[in-house]
Parts: C-alpha cells; structure tokens; sequence
C-alpha cells in the first residue's frame, strides 16, 4: 500500500546547495558550488519528488559528496566522502545519484525468517476473508440474523480495530523491536480468533473481532517493515511483495475454510478457531528469528547487530552492512522520531507519499469490485457466490506470483504505472458495460472480463508495491511510524469505501461509480510519474541518504 515531497519551492521540489541560496525546482537549471579549491559541476539536474537525476554527466573527483539532508526550504547538501562519483542521466530515478554496490554472494539464511513473519500476512489476508463464508450461520446462531446493524458491526469492527493497531505498530517496533513486537501481536491475534471462535452472544464476537482488527493492524505495518529490513538488497523486491501473496492466500484459504459450511452450520465456529495455530506459530517462530539488523544498530547494539547480519547475509556481508549502516547514520545523534515529527518541514513531504499511496489505492476501487463481483458474476450465469469468490482469488493470487517475479527486474514504480492504467481501462470496461446501451448483449461476459482483469492489473502493483515501497524510502528514523501512518491511511480509506459504496450506487448507478473509479485510477497514474521514486538495486542506506533524510 503522494504528494510532492523532500523539500519544496512555490510547491515543487528543490535543492539547497550547501554554502548557496539559490535553490534548484523542476525544469532544468544550472548551479555551480565551490568549497576550498575544489568544484563541484551539475549540469542540468531534473529532479521528481525524490526521483534524482542528471541529464548531464556529473564528476566530482577527491571531493565530499552526498549526505543529502531535508531543509525546510528543500534537499541541501551533507557530508559523504567520496574520491570519484560519476553519474549519468538516464530515467530520472534515484539509483543515478548514488552508485550502487556490487553484491556478492550471500551464504545467509533469510527466507525461512520472511516465511515466519509471513505468517502474520496470511492471519491479516484470513480474518479479512473468514466473516464472508461464517456471517449467514453466525448470525443465525447468535440470534441476529434479522438485525443488518449488528451484522454490520460483526463485520466492521474488524476494521476499526486494524485501523488502530496500524497506528500503534510502529511505536511498538521502535521501543521493544520487531520480533517481540510480533510476539506481543500474537496475543490478541490468539484471543480474538479464540473469542470469535467460542462466542454465545454477539457482543463477545464484537470483542473477539476488535482483538483480531488489532492485530492485522499492527500486522499489516510490522511485516513489510521487517521484511525489508532484513532482506538482501537484490531480491528485497522480490521478498516484499510476498507478503501481499500471503495475504492473498490467507483469503482463499478463508474462503475454502468455509465449503463444509453448507453441511454443518456449526462450521463456522471451526473457521475462526482455525486462525489461532497460525497466531501460536508466528510468536514461537519470532523467538528464533533474528532481530532486524537496522534496529538493533540504531539502539546502539553493534555486536548483535553484527550477528543478526551474518544469519541473514552471511559473515562476508556483515563489514559492508555494517558500513552502510554507519554511513547512514554518520553524525546523526537524534533520538527515534517522535509522532509529531512526522508533520515536520523535514519530514512530510516524504510521509505523504506513503499516505497518498494507500489512499490512491483504495479509492481506486478495489474493494468495491471485490464486494460487487458476486452480482457481476451472476449476471453471467455463476451463480455460486464461493465460484465468483474463488476467481476473484485466483486473479489476486496470479497478478501477485507475477509481480513477485518483476519486482526487482522492472522495478517498483514501473509497476505501479502499469497497474493503475490497466485498473483505469478494466474500470472503463467495467462502467461502459453497465451503462452503454450498445454493449448490452454483451453486458455480461464483458463484466465478468472487466472485473478479473482489473484485480489482476491491481495485484500486479497497485495491491503489493505500496507496502514495500514505503519502508524503503522512509527514513529509518521513521520508518516504523511513517509505515504506520500510512496502513491507518489504508484502513481508514477501506472503512469508508466500505461505509459509503452502496450508498452511492444507489444514487448514481454503478456504472458511474466505475466511472468515477477509473478517474482515480488515471490521476493515480499521473502521480505515481510525478512523484514516486524508483527503488530496486539500491540498499536502504544508499536510498536515504540519496533521498535527504538524515542529518
């Protein structure tokens, strides 16, 4: 799961450069700094919202470089030596500023660790899936079945409580860390399923909803952040976004989980105890996986940080990280960001990337093509709600295992250009369906097209770049709670999608809701080629310092 960002000049971005007070926007300019005796010459620099580069070649020989840090005014000029950088333009991004390293072999052990912490993504992707297949026979057996309010509440508290919990996890993994943050998300991950599971009234299943909704809040912003803290930079792309194929297949296994429903209509108990074996083994599977590196150095515990990345790079990887690491921080001496910095000069324009994202990639529509599929599907003669759900499924699955692929070959922002324009066109195909009158012979089959591939043009970027883009470029100083900020933007945008959908296909008609949804989907795309960097290849460290974050 973004405004412009890092500094800004009559609303654009710009540099500072360090001893000058001209300062450099869109468009192309020229400046010229001299410190001592020796010149630095940027020819040209075009820069898009943290997206860096140089339309000429720019040489800086036995000079300090680098060390780009937020002003209030814009991106200035910091300390990073270096003898020769030599950068030619290319495609605007951020990987031209700062050179990148060559990775060498890693003898480190990472996937079981991404494994256990995915496990978190398939709680978050089951409890979102597991209340669809259970409502009609919990509901009965509560004695609510004749109440839509309380039906209501049984779904939505899931939501109120996840936007909650995305709100508290990054505070939670600066100051106890990322693996015993996630065995504390195991207990009301634990609870709520247990509550849900054995609950004789209404109101204790609320309760047991809201322990759940908290912990896939918190959830959904702790596994991206651990997973790229902890992932090599040449595949973090790659290991990133199958946290959002979990969550994939936490829904289809809810949505299984619920075909034995139909002969037993006490099933519905078994789905929500199910969720519990997952909760136990994310919290035994964090007391042997490694703390992120990043974290423990910034808590100024070197050797375990030393440790951590030789399980997970291996011991000829640990003097490289641990170089980058300290680049990173060099002369910083600040304290974790506190949640007001986030609204910092220094800091927003960056931050509102991450919220613009999430709310971009809801309001695209998302879960309102989710929720409509049923009657699209048996406008077509699939008359099964678990078929129509399954191909739903199927498509999320699909675009996900793709992009995983193409994560670190196209690169992030690639795709998410694609995706919101296949989002924008499916949409298209969607609402001229429904409301062009010359279509209608064809109404059917060309919905049901609509809507398969506008969740696979979501899931091929829209669905898992977000999530893994923000932990990248925010700042480690704020990495945690900026991720978290961003997640409370998801679940707050989701919950009013969810609030409001209906009502306005009852005012408008769906096919202009659609209509309206592909705009979205077109005003995403021109953001995302304003204003998105590009991310693949380069560490954490190389991608904050190259995107003036640290002091």
């Amino acid at each position: 799961m973004q405004a412009s960002t890092y500094g800004s000049v009559n609303g654009k971005l710009g540099f500072d450069v360090q001893n000058q007070k001209r300062v450099l926007g869109f468009g192309e300019l020229r400046n010229r700094t001299r410190t001592g005796r020796r010149n630095l010459f940027i020819a040209e620099r075009r820069t898009c919202c943290g997206g860096l580069s140089l339309r000429s070649a720019a040489q800086v020989t036995g000079a300090k470089i680098a060390g780009l840090t937020m002003g209030s005014d814009g991106i200035s000029v910091a300390t990073l030596k270096a003898r020769s950088v030599q950068a030619q333009a290319s495609d605007g991004d951020v990987e031209n500023l700062i050179p990148s390293k060559p990775q060498g072999k890693s003898s480190g052990t990472v996937l079981p660790y991404v494994g256990v912490a995915c496990l978190g993504a398939i709680l978050f992707g089951y409890h979102l899936g597991v209340v669809n297949g259970a409502l009609e026979y919990l509901s009965i057996d509560l004695g609510i079945a004749e109440n839509a309010v309380l039906q209501g509440w049984v779904v939505s508290t899931l939501l109120a409580g996840a936007t909650v919990g995305s709100l508290t996890g990054g505070s939670l993994a600066d100051k106890f860390g990322r693996t015993k943050t996630f065995q504390l998300n195991a207990i009301p991950l634990a609870i709520g399923a247990f509550l849900c599971a054995t609950a004789q009234s209404v109101q204790t299943m609320i309760v047991g909803r809201l322990l759940a909704g908290i912990g896939i809040g918190i959830t959904s912003a702790i596994v991206p952040l651990y997973i790229s803290e902890i992932s090599p930079t040449e595949i973090r792309g790659t290991l990133g976004s199958i946290n959002q194929l979990f969550i994939c297949i936490g829904i289809l296994v809810a949505m299984v989980a619920g075909l034995p429903s139909a002969a037993n209509p006490l099933w519905w108990r078994t789905m929500f105890g199910i969720a519990v074996v997952p909760s136990v083994l994310l919290a035994l599977g964090m007391v042997i996986s490694p703390e992120s590196p990043r974290w423990l150095f910034q808590q100024g515990k070197f050797s375990e940080a030393e440790k951590a990345i030789k399980t997970l790079f291996g011991k000829e990887r640990v003097t490289e990280v641990m170089d980058d690491l300290r680049s990173a921080t060099q002369g910083s001496v600040e304290p974790e960001a506190g949640w007001f910095d986030l609204f910092s000069s220094r800091y927003w324009k960056v931050v509102r990337v991450g919220v613009s994202l999430f709310f971009l990639q809801q309001m695209a529509g998302i879960n309102a093509a989710v929720y409509y599929s049923t009657s699209v599907f048996r406008s077509a003669g699939i008359t099964s709600d678990v078929a129509a759900s399954a191909l739903v499924g199927i498509a999320n699955v699909l675009g996900t295992a793709i992009a995983s692929s193409l994560m670190d070959k196209q690169g992030r922002k690639s795709l998410l250009l694609g995706s919101f324009g296949g989002m924008a066109a499916s949409m298209l195909l969607l609402s001229l369906s429904f409301t062009w009158k010359a279509l209608d012979p064809y109404s059917a089959p060309l919905s049901v097209t609509g809507t398969f591939l506008y969740v696979l043009s979501f899931a091929l970027g829209a669905g898992p770049v977000p999530a893994l883009l923000l932990p990248e470029i925010f700042a480690s100083r704020i990495r945690a709670k900026a991720v978290s900020l961003s997640l409370g933007m998801h679940w707050i945008s989701n919950f009013a999608i969810g609030l409001y959908f209906l009502s306005f296909v009852t005012k408008f008609g769906i096919g202009r809701v659609y209509f309206g949804f592909a705009g979205v989907c077109l005003l995403a795309v021109l953001y995302i080629a304003g204003n998105i960097v590009e991310t693949k290849g380069r560490s954490l460290e190389e991608i904050e310092r190259a995107l003036s974050v640290v002091t």
